[in-house]
């Protein structure tokens, strides 16, 4: 487990080299024309492992996306299963989803409209989902690389996993999605959503390095960081932080 004050601390490390690249860095040029309808990639990776030691592991992603016009949409959805030990025990069970729509103001700025919804039975929480509202800005949106931010507010419900008591609070959103195609075949990626409500916060991030193999297949390498600094309060008593390094073979369309 990572202390949140480590999270905090590698969040800023990273947008101080972001900034520190990109004030370095050429003018960006503009980027080539959008794919025209729904465009993607799925990702999936899992370990097995037997003898004197048992364990499974499965990951599922898929990430998708349409521009049409000033629009543009994406979905996400993810899926995390763990077992371990002998007799097997699950120890990971997580499906989450999101989707978010983006109206074009201008050429950098954008207001978005989104939603997400977080099923981990680990977390303490049988369920988290939040609709939210708000303004981004396009700081960098070259060939090489992209750097956005947004902000805005929105409602969340939350259940309790051990009482089945739901509540619901207003929450402050925020997030940056940063990408970097460091050569041809190789792309570093940033991905960080912030939660603030009194119920709970949630941060979470994620660091990728991505490497083609193809024009269709590439080998991402990934470690995904969140924390809820409020879990519900459980015997034995649920963690704040969860980390996941992932290895995944990913497939574009």
């Amino acid at each position: 487990m990572i202390p949140n004050r480590q999270i905090l601390t590698a969040v800023a490390l990273g947008l101080a080299a972001v900034t520190s690249q990109a004030d370095n860095a050429p003018a960006p040029t503009a980027p080539p024309p959008p794919p025209v309808g729904w465009h993607g990639k799925g990702e999936a990776g899992a370990v097995l492992a037997s003898g004197n030691t048992t364990a499974e592991t499965i990951n599922f992603k898929l990430g998708l996306l349409e521009i049409d016009g000033q629009w543009t949409h994406a979905l996400d959805m993810g899926l995390l299963r763990a077992r371990s030990g002998s007799p097997s025990v699950q120890s990971a069970n997580r499906f989450d989803a999101g989707w978010q729509s983006n109206y074009a103001i201008n050429a950098r700025s954008f207001w978005f409209g989104g939603l997400r919804y977080e099923n981990d039975k680990f977390s303490g929480f049988d369920y988290q989902a939040t609709a939210s509202t708000g303004v981004g800005y396009k700081f960098y949106d070259s060939d090489a690389i992209k750097l956005s931010g947004q902000a805005g507010a929105g409602y969340r419900r939350l259940k309790d996993d051990a009482t089945g008591n739901s509540s619901g609070d207003a929450v402050f959103v925020a997030g940056f999605d940063y990408a970097n195609a460091l050569t041809a075949s190789t792309k570093v990626v940033d991905k960080f959503h912030a939660e603030v409500g009194s119920g709970d916060t949630l941060l979470t991030n994620f660091l990728g390095l991505e490497v083609k193999m193809s024009t269709a297949l590439a080998l991402s390498v990934g470690l995904d960081v969140r924390d809820n600094t409020k879990p519900p309060v459980a015997a034995p008593p649920k963690k704040k932080v969860d980390t996941i390094t992932t290895v995944n073979l990913v497939y574009a369309f």
